[in-house]
Protein backbone atom coordinates (compact mmCIF):
# COMPACT_ATOMS: atom_id res chain seq x y z
CA UNK A 1 0.00 0.00 0.00
CA UNK A 2 1.27 3.20 -1.07
CA UNK A 3 0.14 6.72 1.01
CA UNK A 4 0.24 10.26 0.26
CA UNK A 5 -0.84 13.51 1.91
CA UNK A 6 -3.31 15.91 0.98
CA UNK A 7 -3.19 19.38 1.90
CA UNK A 8 -6.90 21.12 1.40
CA UNK A 9 -7.63 25.24 1.53
CA UNK A 10 -10.95 25.33 1.97
CA UNK A 11 -13.90 24.03 3.94
CA UNK A 12 -15.22 22.31 0.72
CA UNK A 13 -13.18 21.72 -2.16
CA UNK A 14 -12.04 19.06 -4.84
CA UNK A 15 -8.29 18.60 -5.07
CA UNK A 16 -7.19 16.57 -8.34
CA UNK A 17 -4.90 13.68 -7.09
CA UNK A 18 -4.72 11.60 -10.46
CA UNK A 19 -0.54 12.76 -10.75
CA UNK A 20 -0.71 11.28 -7.06
CA UNK A 21 -2.45 8.25 -7.90
CA UNK A 22 -0.46 7.71 -11.03
CA UNK A 23 3.09 8.19 -9.06
CA UNK A 24 1.84 5.21 -6.62
CA UNK A 25 0.91 2.70 -9.25
CA UNK A 26 4.41 3.46 -10.34
CA UNK A 27 6.13 2.79 -7.05
CA UNK A 28 3.70 0.19 -6.50
CA UNK A 29 5.12 -1.52 -9.93
CA UNK A 30 1.43 -2.22 -11.20
CA UNK A 31 1.32 -3.64 -14.70
CA UNK A 32 -2.03 -4.41 -15.43
CA UNK A 33 -4.60 -4.69 -12.70
CA UNK A 34 -7.37 -2.69 -10.81
CA UNK A 35 -6.22 -0.34 -8.39
CA UNK A 36 -8.06 1.13 -5.13
CA UNK A 37 -8.06 4.68 -3.99
CA UNK A 38 -9.47 4.78 -0.23
CA UNK A 39 -9.68 8.14 1.58
CA UNK A 40 -9.47 7.12 5.59
CA UNK A 41 -11.88 10.39 6.73
CA UNK A 42 -15.79 10.67 7.42
CA UNK A 43 -15.82 14.09 5.98
CA UNK A 44 -14.07 14.05 3.01
CA UNK A 45 -14.59 11.25 -0.16
CA UNK A 46 -12.74 10.32 -3.29
CA UNK A 47 -14.82 10.71 -6.79
CA UNK A 48 -13.73 10.23 -11.00
CA UNK A 49 -15.35 13.41 -12.96
CA UNK A 50 -14.00 15.80 -15.56
CA UNK A 51 -10.76 17.32 -14.90
CA UNK A 52 -10.69 19.84 -18.20
CA UNK A 53 -12.84 22.30 -17.15
CA UNK A 54 -13.12 23.02 -13.86
CA UNK A 55 -16.52 24.50 -13.88
CA UNK A 56 -17.18 21.07 -13.22
CA UNK A 57 -16.09 20.53 -10.10
CA UNK A 58 -17.45 23.67 -9.10
CA UNK A 59 -20.64 22.79 -10.39
CA UNK A 60 -20.78 19.68 -7.99
CA UNK A 61 -19.53 21.39 -5.34
CA UNK A 62 -22.36 23.77 -5.43
CA UNK A 63 -24.73 21.50 -5.83
CA UNK A 64 -23.72 19.56 -3.20
CA UNK A 65 -24.30 22.63 -1.17
CA UNK A 66 -28.07 23.12 -2.48
CA UNK A 67 -29.02 19.55 -1.30
CA UNK A 68 -27.14 19.46 2.08
CA UNK A 69 -26.47 22.56 3.38
CA UNK A 70 -24.48 23.31 6.06
CA UNK A 71 -26.54 25.01 8.38
CA UNK A 72 -29.85 22.37 9.02
CA UNK A 73 -30.67 22.09 11.93
CA UNK A 74 -28.66 18.77 12.03
CA UNK A 75 -28.46 16.45 15.22
CA UNK A 76 -24.69 16.35 15.34
CA UNK A 77 -23.32 19.27 17.61
CA UNK A 78 -19.84 19.60 15.90
CA UNK A 79 -20.75 21.74 13.32
CA UNK A 80 -19.82 19.33 10.88
CA UNK A 81 -22.78 16.85 10.02
CA UNK A 82 -23.07 18.34 6.46
CA UNK A 83 -19.33 17.28 5.59
CA UNK A 84 -20.22 13.48 6.79
CA UNK A 85 -23.52 13.62 4.46
CA UNK A 86 -21.24 15.13 1.62
CA UNK A 87 -18.65 12.70 1.80
CA UNK A 88 -21.65 9.62 2.23
CA UNK A 89 -22.51 10.99 -1.03
CA UNK A 90 -19.04 11.03 -2.77
CA UNK A 91 -17.62 7.85 -1.49
CA UNK A 92 -14.66 6.99 0.34
CA UNK A 93 -12.84 4.42 -2.80
CA UNK A 94 -12.74 4.34 -6.20
CA UNK A 95 -11.36 1.70 -8.37
CA UNK A 96 -9.14 2.43 -11.55
CA UNK A 97 -7.89 -0.04 -14.31
CA UNK A 98 -4.13 0.09 -14.71
CA UNK A 99 -3.59 -0.98 -18.14
CA UNK A 100 0.70 -1.26 -18.99
CA UNK A 101 1.22 1.33 -16.00
CA UNK A 102 -0.98 3.95 -16.79
CA UNK A 103 -3.93 4.56 -14.99
CA UNK A 104 -7.03 3.46 -17.50
CA UNK A 105 -8.64 6.84 -17.11
CA UNK A 106 -11.22 8.49 -20.10
CA UNK A 107 -10.08 11.38 -22.00
CA UNK A 108 -11.64 13.89 -19.54
CA UNK A 109 -11.57 12.39 -16.21
CA UNK A 110 -9.30 12.58 -13.40
CA UNK A 111 -9.47 11.17 -9.76
CA UNK A 112 -10.54 13.57 -7.24
CA UNK A 113 -10.28 14.35 -3.38
CA UNK A 114 -13.29 15.72 -1.60
CA UNK A 115 -12.78 17.63 0.98
CA UNK A 116 -15.81 18.76 3.24
CA UNK A 117 -14.69 20.01 6.43
CA UNK A 118 -11.21 21.67 5.69
CA UNK A 119 -8.53 22.90 5.78
CA UNK A 120 -6.57 19.85 6.60
CA UNK A 121 -3.88 17.53 6.29
CA UNK A 122 -5.29 14.51 4.96
CA UNK A 123 -4.47 10.82 3.99
CA UNK A 124 -5.08 9.00 0.78
CA UNK A 125 -4.16 5.08 0.47
CA UNK A 126 -3.61 3.57 -2.90
CA UNK A 127 -3.36 -0.32 -2.53
CA UNK A 128 -2.80 -2.57 -5.57
CA UNK A 129 -4.38 -5.87 -7.16
CA UNK A 130 -2.59 -6.96 -10.45
CA UNK A 131 -3.52 -9.81 -12.78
Amino acid sequence: MISFSVKTNQRAEFVDITGQVQQAVQELGIADGVVTVFVPHTTAGVTINENADPSVVRDILAALNKLVPRDAGYTHTEGNADAHIKASMMGFSVQVIVDDGRLALGTWQGIYFCEFDGPRSRKVWVEANQQ
